[in-house]
């Protein structure tokens, strides 16, 4: 009787094997915290949002009556929810226009290799370290129609419908100006002079270069701050609390402002619906951020 001839085993491919398997695990082992915090912390509560949307509450807010998507329907086409996203909307382009530019500015100012200079950096980079109660608080002394320093401005004055809007708009502008300063000034400071002087030598003036070599330079900068003064203009809330609560008349009653004040417990599911809502507008415009700018946006030294 014969022997069945034996398979010769390739040893390459099984340490390859091997090593495949355990990358495997250790890129597991790396992401596992990421996913539970994930999980813990944007997951499991975007689950809940879209849940509650789907049932309604009852007066003390102790169970639940399932209404399906006819409460999505009911609340994204209401004129409350439809109001807020114009509020929201015009607050970003109050605050994210004049926010960048500034910032910019104040950058472009201060990069200059002079005797006191870092004093001047410190205090123009100063506001990120203030809360946006802070903020608020400061600009209440200032602009409140009634105790404020500046109240009977009427372009911000907080008592008109007209305006109200603006003058919640000037402290997020102020609180987010030492983020900006500080992210536009990296990018100034990471551009090389080589570059500046080649240009100088090429004929540039001052203008030139700063529309043609620092703005494409520093524009991965200025798309990421684009991106997220956009977020944080959307989700304002402290600023309207503090300094107008909503009013006058509803004129500053931004969307997120809507979703939390006054709810009560048979309104949660209306809420969730909102907050469903704002999430959807601030993850589209983001996206659309993202492939209208990257495609001006220059990575390259």
């Amino acid at each position: 009787m014969t022997k069945p001839l034996a398979v010769p085993v390739d040893e390459d491919h099984v340490r390859s094997r091997r090593r495949s398997i355990k990358d495997t695990m250790l890129g597991l082992a790396f992401l596992g915290p990421s996913a539970v915090i994930f999980t813990a912390f944007f997951f499991y509560p975007l689950y809940r949002l879209v849940w509650l949307g789907l049932h309604q509450q009852n007066r003390t807010g102790t169970r639940e009556r399932w209404v399906g998507f006819s409460q999505y329907a009911d609340t994204l086409t209401s004129a409350d929810f439809l109001d807020g996203v114009r509020i929201s909307a015009t607050y970003v382009l109050y605050t994210v226009p004049l926010g960048l530019v500034l910032g910019v500015l104040l950058a472009v100012v201060a990069d200059r290799k002079l005797r006191g200079i870092k004093v001047f950096q410190t205090i123009f980079a100063s506001t990120v370290a203030s809360s946006v109660a802070v903020a608020s608080v400061i600009f209440f002394v200032l602009i409140n129609p009634q105790v404020g320093y500046f109240g009977d401005v009427s372009f911000l004055s907080l008592s008109d419908p007209g305006s109200a809007l603006r003058g919640v708009a000037l402290s997020s502008v102020w609180q987010n100006l030492g983020l900006t300063f500080i992210i536009v000034l990296a990018g100034l400071q990471a551009i090389p002079a080589e570059i500046n002087e080649a240009a100088t030598l090429d004929g540039y003036g001052p203008f030139r270069r700063f529309w043609r070599i620092t703005i494409p330079l520093i524009s991965p900068s200025l798309m990421f701050l684009v991106v997220v003064l956009t977020v944080f203009a959307f989700q304002a809330y402290a600023q309207v609390d503090i300094l107008t609560g909503g009013g006058p008349a509803g004129a500053t009653e931004t969307l997120v402002w809507k979703i939390f004040s006054d709810k009560e417990p048979s309104q949660y599911g209306e809420g969730a619906v909102m907050a469903s809502g704002l999430f959807v507008i601030t993850l589209g415009v983001t996206l659309a951020q993202f492939r209208i700018l990257e495609k001006r946006v220059h990575y390259g030294a």
